[in-house]
């Protein structure tokens, strides 16, 4: 389906518009040099550029007048607000009818902090388990121009993807719904949230037996703040740089309207194997130059339970093999924390104390990993014992091969139809043909044992359970003598 929105052509300016900088003749619309906008080749100069098209995204928001010149441009938005994405494509002369018909794009925000990489999927997990039902990045189609086929993959919140063609004006509205203080350890503002890397991939589609070609990967530095929290961060910027001296205000950038995404590294497409691509959150900032080491990453979690299968033991062995932790971990619902723990043996895992946990997992998971770990059998909260009468015309009704052996009934409700229920799977007999259930008093009197009795019961109590036939109807009532 395509949605497709006709705008007034006042809408679109100029291509030299999109980058409003100061008034200097070397940011002049007039004089500035876009390499997508060319129309023609300098003369004497031999072109050194691909044959291939040319991508420029552009977001329309302003970047911080407080970043120092040596560092990337960053900019602030406002959570849950539709912020537009221009998108130019353009081929060379003569390569108008060999350009792709339609280009699929994927778009991502990623985290851009070294500390979070390695925690990545971890988490995106705890913000899908805090904020159920929410994605973090989604697509405002009503606003949006010229999308083909929009998508939003429920098993990645964080990116949306869609197909466009390059020859038409595209504009993409997107929508940030998390704020870059749901990442940090103390929210105390957004100022001291951790910044996202907002990121474009560009694809040529293939055919039905061949992935799709790469062709353009491009991304901005962004952070997110609740609504109109961008706003007021951005006008404390500028005070604070109008506050700086001139020689000091040369070591910022200059603020522009709009900002354009800078070329970094494609993201990477997920492994068949069974360890998880490399995330790319290491190559996407142009300023980085390590790349993430793989062994870092442990198996996915598909991958552990379809090859151990079953379910693991309720406490972790000592002697738990690497696998075998994972596979306890998952069961036992601490999956975000296997990337961590992904070189953990029983014996490692058990090693560590209760303040260990909760550096590597916080507080309230590292409490409750310790907790599972050292758990004691839960105590029922009654315990009888119970062996059946073996003499008399009571033994001929149910013959139960356990008859004369004392055995334990453990009650957690301590209600009547819980222990009636409990006596009827013990001897044999249908719940639903007990009518009556009796404690024998003292001197020999019957006591009805209704939820009070059952409460009141002494822990550790036996009894020799009677059964009696009765009529009218059929069925029988039970005594605890």
């Amino acid at each position: 389906m395509l949605f497709w929105h006709n705008q007034p052509e006042h809408l679109w300016p100029s291509p030299g518009e999109l980058y409003s900088g100061p008034p200097s003749s070397l940011l002049s619309r007039e004089s500035l040099p876009l390499p997508y906008l060319k129309q023609e080749e300098l003369p004497n100069i031999p072109s050194t550029e691909p044959p291939g098209p040319t991508f420029q995204y552009v977001l329309c928001a302003a970047t911080s007048p407080a970043v120092k010149q040596q560092e990337e441009a960053l900019t602030y938005l406002n959570q849950g607000q539709s912020y537009e994405v221009r998108m130019f494509c353009t081929s060379k002369r003569g390569d108008a009818t060999q350009g792709p018909r339609l280009l699929k794009s994927v778009v991502r925000v990623v985290f851009h902090d070294r500390r979070l990489q390695y925690t990545e999927q971890q988490q995106l997990d705890g913000w899908r388990w805090s904020r159920p039902g929410d994605r973090i990045l989604d697509i405002d189609v009503p606003l949006s121009v010229g999308l083909i086929e929009p998508q939003a993959p429920p098993s990645q919140l964080n990116a949306v993807e869609f197909h466009w063609d390059p020859a038409k004006r595209t504009s993409l509205f997107l929508q940030v719904h998390c704020i870059s203080t749901e990442f940090t350890p103390r929210k105390k503002g957004g100022e001291k949230g951790v910044p996202f890397r907002l990121q474009i991939d560009t694809f040529k589609p293939g055919d039905k037996e061949l992935p799709p070609e790469h062709l353009h990967s491009a991304g901005c530095l962004i952070k997110v703040f609740k609504p109109k929290g961008a706003d007021r961060k951005l006008k404390t910027d500028r005070e604070k740089i109008e506050k700086q001296p001139l020689h000091e205000r040369d070591k910022y950038q200059t603020a522009c309207e709009s900002t354009v995404f800078v070329e970094c590294s494609p993201w990477p497409e997920p492994s068949a194997g069974p360890c998880q691509a490399l995330s790319p959150l290491a190559l996407t900032s142009p300023h980085s130059c390590k790349l993430l080491s793989p062994e870092r990453f442990c198996c996915s979690p598909p991958f552990i339970l379809d090859t151990l299968g079953g379910s693991p033991a309720e406490d972790l062995n000592p002697g738990a093999s690497v696998l075998e932790t994972q596979q306890w971990l998952h069961w036992h619902r601490f999956s975000s924390y296997c990337r961590t723990l992904a070189n953990f043996t029983g014996t490692d895992l058990l090693k560590l104390t209760r303040q260990d946990l909760i550096q590597i997992c916080g507080a309230a998971d590292g409490i409750r990993l310790f907790n599972t770990l050292r758990a004691r059998p839960i105590r029922h909260r009654l315990t009888l014992y119970v062996a059946q009468e073996t003499s008399g015309q009571e033994h001929k009704v149910s013959k139960n091969p356990d008859s004369g052996f004392y055995q334990e009934i453990a009650l957690d409700e301590l209600s009547a139809i819980e222990l009636l229920g409990k006596l009827a799977e013990l001897l044999a007999l249908p719940a639903n043909q007990i009518h009556r259930l009796f404690h024998q008093g003292p001197g020999g009197i019957l006591i009805h044992l209704s939820d009070q009795v059952v409460q009141n019961l002494k822990d550790e109590s036996y009894f020799v359970a009677v059964v009696k036939k009765v009529q009218n109807p059929d069925g029988y009532y039970l005594v605890l003598t």
